[in-house]
This record gives structure tokens, C-alpha cells and sequence, in this order.
């Protein structure tokens, strides 16, 4: 196993920063990098399906040289944010160049932000949580990481899921069902949590609360340091990478659902409930997230040891092309359809009922 290739991750930020050097157009590089070389590179190296061995997983499993690699995007993300602030603040960015400038630093947080923190708060211990968890403050969306581990991956491939889309949904429909019901459910379950304790819902051990009041801290900082300018483009960067992540979790788990086979109680969690794929580039930028159906039947599990799960369903391409296809629904739709499992389709007609 190689740990090199996963710094690959890191030409995100770069591009980022040579985009807006070169100015202009250039600042819409990490688009382009994200969702044309990155698909094409796929399409040149190819796949890769095959899986650790026993060996390696003992010896990999916990190598620091990986975590490292995760550690590292707390102060690049931090450094890039407020670096990118102070620019749209201070400097005349032209229309163009701040759509792309805004865009780019937006799918950097989406790419490297949140994948990296989903990637550390399924981590038994707190300091990786907590890493997680400083990533995802910096696109506003700390709640998130509440709801995805105790929320979407009991509830996965149900209705109850607001992160699971359904069959012949849209992206456009699914966006607004899954942000704001990811809310709602991450509220709920800290609800419960501080009733069990038997405290206030509305105090300091919320952590929701403290969630939303460390992003209005982070705004007001940026108020303080470059004005309304900043704090705008906080906004829009994290409504851009949030919307990322949203693509992502509407093409995992499209159309996939789990039989209930009594009032409320659900098949238990199989690869065939979560699409995978297996492209090699994009598994390395990804930190191996488009093994899915390894991460939700092993959500500990490091993702240098992720394996492909050929039984699962698979994506006709890479997440990087796929993500371009989830915003063109009629064509989603064509291509996609078909490839949910016939069964799947009837549990969907009967849901709908």
C-alpha cells in the first residue's frame, strides 16, 4: 500500500491559490480540476477493485502516516479560509473572477473539508473528533456530523433518512428535504440525549447550540477582521460545500432501500444498500469515501483499508463525473434508473402507496 498518493488531495487548495494568481477565469481551475481532469484521469488509470490483505490491514490499519494525512487539512482549510476572506474583502475582484474564486474555495471545503471530517469523527477518540468537527465548523456545518453518525447510518436506506434520495427524486427536491431535515434530525437526537440526562435543551449542553454559536463566532470574526464582505463569502463558500456533500449523499444511496419487516424494524445494512465505486483517482481524493458499502458496514474503519464490495451496486463512473450528473436530473434519471435493483423499485411503489 502507498500513502503517497492520497496527498493528491491537496492540489484542491492549490488550485485555489494558482487560480487566483493567474486571476480572471483561471480562478474557476478548481472546477475545472474537480469535475473535467479529475473524470478524465479516471478514465485513463482506470480501477481498482482490489482489496487489502490481512497482512495489510494489521499493518496499515493504524499507521500514523495516514492519519497524518487527514491531520494535516485542519490548518490548510483554516489558513485557506481566512486567506480567502481577506481577498474577497480587500481586493476588486471582477464578477467573474469572484464567482470562481468563491466557487473554488467552496468545492475545496465541500472535497477536502467535509470528507475529511467525515472521514475523523467516526474516530473512537476525541481528538479526531474533534479535528472532524473544526472542519466542518469551517463551512458551517458542524451539526452534520451528529446526524450522520447517529442519525443516517441507523436510519440508511429508509424513509426516515433525510440523506437517503429516493427513487425518482431530484436533486433539487432532495437538496432541501436533506439540509434542512439533517437539522432537524441532529437536533432531535440531542434532544433525547439531554432529556436522558435529565438537562435543559436550552442551555450550554446543547450541542447544537454551541454549534451554531461557534459559526456566529466565526462570522463575527471575520466581521471584526474585513467587514460584511468576508462574512458573505463565508456563507456562500459553506452553502457551496455543504451543497457538495449533499450531491454526494444523493448519489450513494439513490434509489436503495431496506425492507421493513416489522413496524419499524428494517433488513440490516448490506452492500447492496449503498452504490460504490471503484475508479482509482477519485478514490485517492476521496480517501477511498466511494467505497461506501465497507464504510457503513465498518464505519470505524480507517479508509487506507476500505475494501471494494463487488456485490454492491456499482456507479457507471467516479463520484467526481457523477456529481455533474446528479444536477442534470432528466439525464440522472436515464442512466441511473435502470440500475436500481428491480426489488428496490417495488419496496419504492409500495412506500409510495
Amino acid at each position: 500500500m502507498l500513502v503517497l498518493p492520497f496527498f493528491l488531495v491537496y492540489l484542491l487548495p492549490l488550485a485555489v491559490v494558482v487560480g487566483y494568481l493567474l486571476g480572471g477565469w483561471f480562478n474557476f481551475l478548481t472546477p475545472v480540476w474537480a469535475f473535467v481532469i479529475i473524470p478524465l484521469l479516471d478514465l485513463w488509470v482506470g480501477r481498482n477493485k482490489i482489496n487489502p490483505t490481512e497482512e495489510e490491514e494489521r499493518v496499515f490499519g493504524d499507521s500514523l502516516d495516514y492519519k497524518l494525512i487527514t491531520w494535516l487539512t485542519i490548518p490548510v482549510q483554516v489558513a485557506l479560509l481566512f486567506w480567502a476572506a481577506h481577498v474577497v474583502a480587500t481586493e476588486p475582484l471582477s464578477l467573474v473572477a469572484l464567482i470562481g474564486f468563491t466557487l473554488s474555495a467552496g468545492i475545496n471545503g465541500g472535497a477536502l473539508s467535509i470528507n475529511v471530517a467525515h472521514e475523523l469523527v467516526h474516530k473512537h477518540n476525541a481528538w479526531e473528533k474533534t479535528l472532524g468537527k473544526i472542519l466542518l465548523w469551517t463551512v458551517g456545518y458542524t451539526h452534520w456530523w451528529l446526524e450522520h453518525v447517529s442519525g443516517h447510518h441507523a436510519r440508511v436506506s429508509t424513509r426516515l433518512d433525510p440523506a437517503t434520495a429516493r427513487l425518482g427524486e431530484s436533486f433539487y427536491r432532495f437538496w432541501p428535504r436533506t439540509v434542512f431535515g439533517s437539522f432537524f434530525s441532529a437536533w432531535s437526537i440531542e434532544r433525547r440525549r439531554l432529556e436522558r440526562a435529565k438537562k435543559p435543551v436550552w442551555g450550554t449542553s446543547n450541542r447544537i447550540l454551541r454549534y451554531i454559536a461557534a459559526t456566529l463566532l466565526l462570522a463575527f470574526a471575520l466581521w471584526l477582521l474585513w467587514g460584511w464582505r468576508a462574512v458573505a463569502f463565508y456563507v456562500a463558500q459553506s452553502i457551496v460545500a455543504f451543497s457538495l456533500l449533499e450531491a454526494v449523499n444523493y448519489l450513494e444511496h439513490y434509489g436503495l432501500l431496506r425492507r421493513e419487516i416489522t413496524p419499524g424494524v428494517y433488513e440490516r445494512v448490506m452492500p447492496r444498500h449503498s452504490w460504490n465505486a471503484s475508479e482509482r483517482v477519485t478514490n485517492y481524493f476521496l480517501f477511498n469515501l466511494q467505497r461506501h458499502s465497507d464504510h457503513h458496514a465498518h464505519p470505524a474503519r480507517r479508509y487506507q483499508i476500505l475494501r471494494h464490495a463487488e456485490e454492491a451496486p456499482q456507479l457507471p463512473s467516479g463520484y467526481a463525473a457523477m456529481v455533474l450528473l446528479v444536477i442534470v436530473p432528466g439525464l440522472w434519471f436515464k442512466i441511473m434508473d435502470p440500475k436500481v435493483p428491480e426489488d428496490m423499485k417495488a419496496l419504492a411503489l409500495e412506500a409510495r402507496a
